[in-house]
């Protein structure tokens, strides 16, 4: 049994869940400080780790811990661990990636003791030394350490005492429990997992921490360098009870960062770029679609861009519908370009970058062609301030974007299996809407298309997702390979859609047209 406390977002439309995991020798209550602030974006889980507060102990193992967890947590969370806590959230993100969001450790370090290739840690005779005293003297023992976790704070001695009243009742059985945490914590070595975790990721030090050495936050940087390594100033190991204000500000505008940037784009790019070579033989819905939105384009236009270029397909058939000038092909996968130009496809610019951070001058652009490419943005307010910026007044938007329910037999099959996101997610167009309204555009058109395509099997299905690149790209999807037994079971789920055409695959396609508002 785990103890838990549920926090109800205060948000209208609230991210994944925020979890937040004490650190040895407290309960949730310890963590109080930051369920307000929180609250603001999401709902607040505060969980009691095994053996504290009033949770059942269990044995303290990496694994052990992590299916513990996920027997209590919801399918997809953010969390936010301290110390133990911090610790506890990079096993079970390793174990259990695709029900990450993101992951946040305050005071937490890659390993807890000195090691030869390791020097960032507490002593390994201060660590046993502490280890056999709470054996000795669990009370004093803890006393102890809430000083410890105090030390360094900027109002060190109020700060401890307010840690010994939130620590937890000490009776047996849980000594024992508490005693397999420290020998849990002074063996753990997060080296590995930290530099393999893709999801979002921020890691907050104290400046004065007693525990883990301020040094170890550019260790952990050398470890993960995507991950955000920030030092607190004026704070000690209990750092969101020294700064709690600057803490939790913190996490707000890290939390808001992770729930805009669910898509991974260092994968979308990779994946595309690794397609490239299969991409045009798989590409059914790809030049139905594009045939259909050509029809929208605007005539004599001096200067196209197409976004998303992928390899090229387009490009032919957008100039002579155009009649544009200038073509510049943009797209975020630089393997796609690359197969592009060897293929022959002729474009007077190419150009490799993000569409919600256009390498493109102000008022340079025309027509925006874009054809199933922007469903890989999410923020969605920031693409159509990029387009508005890059299109001249009287500039054309002529886009074809996937929308909500697509794929929707394979992500019902998935569910079926195992309940996790197998599934690239969808934005409604709803939203892109909203988004190209408040930019600026005017003139806003939406047609919406189901588009069914048909497979004669999972595999073959399978093989053409492939060969698109259209993997599951969004941060926390599961990695490894899928055993032999789920893809059998996933098979038999999906073969309840079939009929006399074979296995439906369903496309939500939604075009949208919009012209600059400077007209």
């Amino acid at each position: 049994m785990i103890g838990k406390a549920l926090y109800p977002s205060l948000a209208s439309s609230p991210s994944d869940p925020i979890v937040l995991l004490h650190g040895w020798g407290f309960d949730r209550a310890s963590m109080a400080s930051l369920v307000e602030p929180l609250r603001a974006l999401a709902d607040v889980w505060c969980l009691d780790l095994p053996g504290f507060g009033e949770s059942t102990p269990v044995e303290y193992r990496a694994d052990v811990l992590a299916d513990c967890l996920a027997e209590h947590l919801p399918p997809r969370a953010v969390l936010i661990g301290w110390s133990l806590g911090g610790v506890l959230a990079v096993d079970y993100a390793a174990r259990y990636p695709e029900r990450v969001t993101a992951l946040a450790t305050l005071a937490t370090n890659a390993r807890f003791v000195v090691s030869d290739t390791w020097p960032e840690a507490m002593a390994p005779d201060v660590n046993l030394a502490f280890n056999r005293g709470f054996a000795c003297a669990p009370a004093a023992t803890v006393k102890r350490f809430c000083a410890l976790a105090a030390q360094g704070g900027r109002e060190a001695r109020p700060l401890a005492r307010t840690l010994q009243q939130m620590s937890c009742p000490l009776a047996e059985p849980r000594a024992d429990c508490w005693s397999e945490a420290l020998e849990y914590l002074a063996s753990r070595d997060m080296r590995k997992a930290l530099a393999e975790l893709t999801v979002p990721r921020l890691h907050l030090f104290g400046e004065a921490d007693a525990l883990v050495p301020v040094s170890a936050g550019p260790a952990v940087a050398g470890l993960a360098p995507s991950a955000h390594i920030e030092v607190v100033a004026g704070a000690g190991h209990a750092l969101h009870l020294d700064r709690p204000d600057f803490v939790a500000a913190r996490l707000q505008t890290f939390v808001r960062e992770a729930g805009n940037n669910s898509l991974d784009k260092h994968w979308v790019a990779r994946s595309f770029s690794r397609a490239a070579g299969s991409y045009d033989a798989s590409a059914r819905l790809q030049r139905q679609v594009g045939e259909r939105l050509l029809s929208e384009l605007p005539p004599e236009v001096e200067t196209a861009l197409d976004l998303g270029s992928g390899t090229g397909l387009f490009l032919g058939p957008l100039r002579e519908r155009s009649g544009a000038t200038t073509l510049v092909a943009l797209d975020l996968a630089e393997g796609m370009l690359k197969h592009a130009r060897r293929a022959g496809r002729a474009a007077d610019a190419w150009v490799c970058g993000d569409a919600e951070s256009l390498p493109l001058a102000a008022e340079s652009i025309d027509l925006v062609f874009s054809s199933l490419a922007i469903q890989w943005c999410e923020r969605l307010e920031r693409l159509a301030s990029e387009l508005h910026r890059v299109l001249r007044p009287g500039g054309r938007l002529c886009l074809a974007t996937l929308g909500e329910g697509t794929l929707a037999e394979l992500q019902a099959a998935w569910q079926v299996v195992d309940g996790y996101v197998h599934v690239n997610r969808f934005v409604p167009p709803e939203r892109l809407l909203e988004a190209l309204a408040q930019a600026g555009f005017n003139q806003i058109q939406v047609e919406q298309e189901r588009c069914v395509l048909y497979c004669d099997s999972l595999r073959a299905l399978s093989s053409e997702l492939k060969g698109l690149g259209a993997h599951n790209v969004n941060t926390g999807r599961p990695r490894g390979l899928t055993g032999r037994h789920r893809l059998a079971a996933l098979e038999q789920a999906y073969e309840r859609y079939r009929n006399d055409q074979g296995l439906p695959v369903t496309y939500q396609v939604a075009y949208v047209t919009a012209t600059w508002g400077g007209v």
